[in-house]
């Protein structure tokens, strides 16, 4: 299927968002403003993949998936916290890289733990969790994390962040509701469509990004690339190491480290630039392109391995 190919080349869609931004600056630097709108889009998407069952999962087993959101929730803003501070980074930087450290999990992840035979309901009933508790969570991490660096209050928080992610989500999840039980091959033909249309929207949210902090990538610097790679692997390590040690299942352990280790920096991006400003969005948008090339490369090693 077209669209099947195109999501699959979700990587080669950012890097060339990315490229387009660099050429094309004067073009989409004044497209900024759609940035909440194509996120937006994406987490229709997002809430267009979910289920019913899928939140039944979460009371069934709401051990492996609490451990795997407390770590998301705790370990990646602290980590990015010192991060920052022990590399030095500047204040606009250093707030666009604790905003992806607050953000919930990214759909990137599910797509990943499908690729490295994991679990892939555990996948989904984590990311649904984070992201609709992520206009909660979110401000407060930032809030404790930047405080007086900042000029923006918790509900100017919660409700952009609310707007973006949770109203879009609820919306999807009722729309496929509604499909599956009055037109379930109009479902089945928006949903598998929908991948395809969220990585052209990651991939033009790049190039946005890129396109409007063009004027800082000369300030780009060895510390913010270590920030990002040892941000994610991170992650990915104290997920794998949490989930072991707790006894869980090999393919819930894939999960739970892909979860932790991932998130939804197209959302950090989003707030970034509405209260950070682009030197922030930058952030974001580097650590949107290493997660999926590390996730990638995890996925491809574990899927070699048995489960």
């Amino acid at each position: 299927m077209l669209s099947e190919r195109l999501a699959n080349a979700f990587l080669a869609w950012v890097l060339l968002g990315a490229v387009l931004g660099l050429l094309l600056p004067g073009l989409l630097t004044p497209l900024a403003s759609w940035i909440p709108v194509l996120l937006g889009l994406v987490m229709l998407g997002m809430g267009l993949s979910l289920q019913l069952a899928d939140f039944r999962r979460v009371v069934r087993r709401p051990r492996q998936v609490l451990l795997a959101a407390g770590l998301q929730w705790t370990v990646m803003p602290l980590t990015a916290f010192l991060l920052t501070r022990l590399l030095d980074l500047p204040p606009g930087i250093a707030a666009g890289v604790i905003l992806v450290g607050a953000a919930p999990g990214g759909t990137a992840s599910n797509v990943v733990a499908l690729l490295a035979r994991g679990d892939v309901a555990l996948s989904v009933s984590i990311t649904a969790v984070t992201t609709l508790l992520a206009p909660v969570i979110m401000p407060l991490w930032v809030l404790v994390l930047l405080g007086e660096t900042i000029q923006v209050g918790y509900w100017d928080l919660f409700r952009q962040i609310a707007l973006i992610v949770l109203l879009p989500v609820l919306a999807g999840l009722v729309l496929r509701h509604l499909l599956d039980r009055i037109a379930p091959h109009s479902s089945v033909a928006i949903r598998g469509a929908f991948p395809a249309v969220s990585a052209i929207a990651v991939a033009a949210i790049v190039a946005i990004i890129v396109a409007a902090s063009s004027g800082h990538l000369a300030g780009l610097s060895l510390p913010l690339v270590l920030v990002v790679i040892l941000h994610n692997a991170t992650g990915l390590l104290t997920g794998f190491l949490a989930a072991r040690a707790a006894g869980l299942p090999r393919a819930a352990i894939r999960s739970c480290s892909i979860e932790v280790g991932m998130q939804n920096s197209g959302l950090a991006v989003a707030v970034a630039m509405a209260h950070f400003g682009p030197a922030a969005a930058l952030a974001g948008v580097l650590f949107s392109v290493w997660h999926n090339i590390s996730g990638a490369a995890l996925a491809g090693w574990l899927r070699r391995r048995p489960v």
